[in-house]
């Protein structure tokens, strides 16, 4: 019999249970070629969305069984939820997927770095936002002159490189 309050490890439970079936269905449509005699590249994500699938039927099954949080001293004194501190959290996340396509990769991961450092307590918005565009810049440096992967340029990325005499790719 479910325990009062088990409500939460069957959330969880049923995330990962469903996370396992989003993994299965994108390893579905991975494009397989017949070059492939025996392993294809869909080998290894078939056996991580499996793992995936074994991992929240148990989980569902200890949830149904009375749960296993309430055991955990973390979570018998864990403070109550930050839904503020979530909330940019996740504006973070939305700020990125938003603004990347558009802006490009600078201004979408300072965005995120800057709403996230929110998140965790920083109240110093500029030196975050310098922090983060001095960062994104590197990164974005090192992937298209370092590693040679274009990752392409945004707004921010075509102006550093006008500036630096470059064409604009």
């Amino acid at each position: 019999m479910t325990r009062p309050g088990a409500g939460p490890d069957l959330a969880v439970g049923g995330f990962v249970l469903l996370l396992a079936l989003l993994a299965f269905w994108q390893t579905s449509v991975i494009p397989a070629s017949p070059i492939y005699a025996q392993v294809g590249p869909k080998a290894v994500p078939y056996v991580v969305s499996a793992g995936l699938f074994a991992l929240g039927v148990g989980l569902v099954a200890s949830a149904l069984r009375g749960g296993w949080s309430h055991a955990l001293e973390e979570v018998r004194e864990a403070p109550p939820t930050n839904w503020r501190a979530l909330g940019l959290l996740l504006a973070g996340l939305a700020a990125n997927l938003v603004l990347i396509g558009p802006l490009g990769f600078s201004i979408a991961a300072s965005a995120q770095f800057v709403l996230v450092a929110a998140a965790f307590g920083s109240r110093h918005l500029l030196r975050d936002l310098a922090l983060a565009l001095v960062l994104t810049l590197l990164v974005w440096f090192l992937f298209v002159e370092v590693l040679g992967v274009n990752i392409g340029a945004g707004v921010l990325e075509g102006l550093v490189l006008r500036a630096l005499g470059q064409e604009v790719y």
